[in-house]
């Protein structure tokens, strides 16, 4: 296999929309205070929507029998992709503490495994549920800045319970993805998820209005609003759902793991927190398990 091959698998890709969703998170941290939740959410996708127009409405259009077909599945995945998930993991920074955000990507690969046990019948092999350990341990690295002990200082915030559907959320689109192929070329399903998750996210943005919570759009709002439309948005969900087809959704579900180590990195250039040794060793754990959980 040649380097530009292996640089191009799928393997190698899905380390992509783990970088993008961490800088989601940096982005939505540092909107608090400066974009409301929903907000943030609705302008994203919207924005992130006439980007891809233009280029997905002919693609979509070109299946649109198969739109027609299959247009329930597609509504439950727009549901529980771009309308829930990121509002919920938005409305959850406003409340709760980074260290506890970061639990959101530590429980979604287990959280597909499950569904994926109950709803598809998928059986988990030892080396897959090794990985999955191995990984997870990684990440209770860096959760703990390298002292378990600290577990016992994590106190649940009122924004935890946001995460905790956030989670479930994702699980149940990715396990969706892999239980209902929706049989559309990525970026006819990017086009039609982008589409509806935008619709069904409306409502929400206009009963928050009602609430008050406007916002004035400064130069540093539409910068937050431009990174995650075009970043988390357009570019990690089309490679996502590449890989969730090319691997499978325990597989993919693995690299989300990865999420709080590029936060911590990201965090260290936009937030100022430091780079600590945890870091570095989360990373190399979490790797390794997914490296371990892919032979299975």
């Amino acid at each position: 296999m040649s380097f530009r091959t292996r640089l191009t698998s799928p393997a190698v890709i899905m380390i992509l929309p783990p970088l993008f969703w961490a800088g989601n998170a940096i982005a939505g941290r540092m909107a608090v205070g400066q974009l409301p939740p929903i907000a943030l959410a609705f302008w994203r996708w919207l924005f992130a929507l006439l980007i891809v127009l233009p280029f997905g409405l002919p693609k979509m259009m070109a299946q649109w029998n198969e739109v027609r077909h299959r247009w329930k599945v597609l509504a439950l995945i727009a549901l529980f992709s771009v309308t829930a998930y990121n509002t919920l993991l938005y409305v959850a920074l406003t409340s709760t503490t980074a260290v506890n955000a970061t639990l959101v990507s530590a429980a979604i690969p287990v959280a597909i495994v499950l569904l994926s046990w109950l709803w598809l019948g998928e059986k988990v092999g030892l080396s897959q549920s090794l990985g999955i350990a191995i990984s997870l341990s990684g990440v209770v690295l860096v959760i703990t800045r390298g002292d378990p002990g600290n577990l016992q200082t994590l106190g649940l915030e009122p924004g935890d319970f946001w995460v905790l559907a956030a989670v479930v959320s994702w699980a149940i689109y990715s396990v969706l993805l892999r239980r209902y192929p929706p049989g559309l070329s990525p970026l006819a399903l990017l086009t039609v998820q982008m589409i509806l998750g935008w619709l069904f996210l409306t409502p929400f943005y206009l009963w928050e209005l009602t609430t008050g919570q406007a916002f004035l759009l400064t130069v540093q709002s539409a910068g937050l609003i431009a990174f995650v439309a075009i970043f988390p948005s357009i570019l990690a969900y089309h490679l996502w759902n590449q890989g969730v087809a090319s691997l499978g959704a325990n597989l993919a579900g693995q690299y989300t793991y990865l999420i709080p180590i590029f936060t911590a990195l990201l965090a260290v250039f936009f937030l100022d927190e430091p780079f600590r040794w945890f870091h570095a060793a989360g990373l190399v754990t979490i790797i390794g398990g997914i490296r371990l959980a892919s032979k299975s």
